[in-house]
């Protein structure tokens, strides 16, 4: 925002991180940059409530954001192609409808279509967290109930695999869901 109208450089708070541009996930590398007063006060916070990140870390992040980006850009073509992929498999699914994210490495398809049926191995479907459940008992398939991330109906789903392990799970998805009853 503040490189897009510098006049509110002074009004702009800036934050990133190495997790997903640099499949850096669980190092825990974040930056950002703002008013030097606010950086000031969140550098004493900071150093009050959490420890530092250890300096393999540090450098991990220093080569990523230094180096080339091209491994960036094949990542991001990665899985921008496992996201269409996967949302078109999902969303040709009966009783399953998926809306193409826009971040992330997560889809999460809403199947609320799913609700009050009986899977084939007998386990009736009242909300997303039985879903997630009956899917991994029955097909063993691992997502996440929409509900732990406030988005109840719908169940989480990473595309960040490859595209024989996302085939399959989603064949595994739709044959639960053709089982319905």
């Amino acid at each position: 925002m503040a490189q897009a109208e510098p006049r509110l450089r002074e009004r702009c708070v800036t934050m990133n991180g190495c997790s997903k541009a640099y499949a850096m996930t669980g190092w825990r590398i974040g930056f950002g940059a703002a008013p030097r007063a606010l950086v000031k006060a969140m550098d004493k916070l900071q150093g009050q409530s959490t420890s530092n990140t250890c300096s393999i870390a540090q450098a991990a992040a220093i080569a990523a954001l230094t180096g080339t980006q091209e491994p960036t850009e094949a990542m991001r073509a990665a899985y921008e192609r496992r996201r269409d992929a996967v949302v078109a498999m999902l969303d040709s699914t009966p009783g399953l409808r998926c809306h193409s994210p826009e971040g992330a490495f997560y889809a999460f398809p809403d199947m609320t279509a799913c609700l009050v049926r009986t899977t084939r191995g007998g386990k009736r479907i009242e909300n997303d967290e039985d879903f997630v459940l009956a899917l991994l008992e029955e097909e063993g398939v691992a997502t996440v109930q929409g509900q732990a991330f406030m988005f109840p109906g719908h169940f989480r789903i990473s595309f960040a695999t490859s595209d024989e392990n996302l085939a399959e799970a989603c064949r595994r998805i739709r044959r639960f869901c053709e089982g319905m009853r």
